[in-house]
């Protein structure tokens, strides 16, 4: 069923679509290493997109060697351009994320961080994500395991459906 996006997701509309990519990453607490990534954005017709995200560990031919992150959530359109974004994650960690859109770049701080028991420990993130030439390119800052604020993961990805 083809349902029309709903009019407070037009400034996020870009977004939507299914794309594929590449990237690194690193942190003090891990080595160095190279990622494939899927991302999905979809929608209902409601005022928000739907989120989904997969990585995987590449070997230096490119190759698949095994799973890593995946998230899952919700991009909520607010008024002026604001953005609200929920992200869960099977490790036990739940994040909620505030922000704006500017054109086609989006910038987004946590604002509440929530996790489980077992979970490692997570205080914050910083994502910035932008439209350039077409592809989609992404930034990840967080701030864990006793550090503050530190770059962890970037990527291009370009958009195949």
């Amino acid at each position: 069923m083809d349902v029309e996006v709903h009019e407070s997701l037009e400034h996020i509309a870009f977004l939507l679509g299914r794309w594929e990519g590449a990237g690194v990453g690193g942190y003090p607490t891990i080595d160095s290493f190279n990622f494939g990534q899927e991302i999905e954005f979809g929608h209902n017709g409601k005022p928000f997109l739907t989120y989904t995200s997969r990585t995987w560990l590449l070997d230096e031919a490119g190759g698949r060697v095994r799973p890593l992150a995946t998230e899952t959530g919700y991009w909520r359109a607010q008024p002026d351009r604001q953005l609200e974004v929920v992200l869960a994650h099977p490790t036990g960690i739940v994040e909620i994320y505030v922000g704006e859109v500017v054109f086609h770049k989006i910038e987004l701080r946590t604002d509440v961080v929530a996790r489980t028991q077992s979970a490692k420990e997570y205080t914050a993130g910083h994502r910035l994500y932008g439209l350039v030439n077409g592809n989609l390119m992404w930034a990840y800052d967080m701030a864990a395991e006793g550090h503050p604020l530190t770059s962890h993961m970037s990527a291009e990805l370009k958009k195949v459906a």
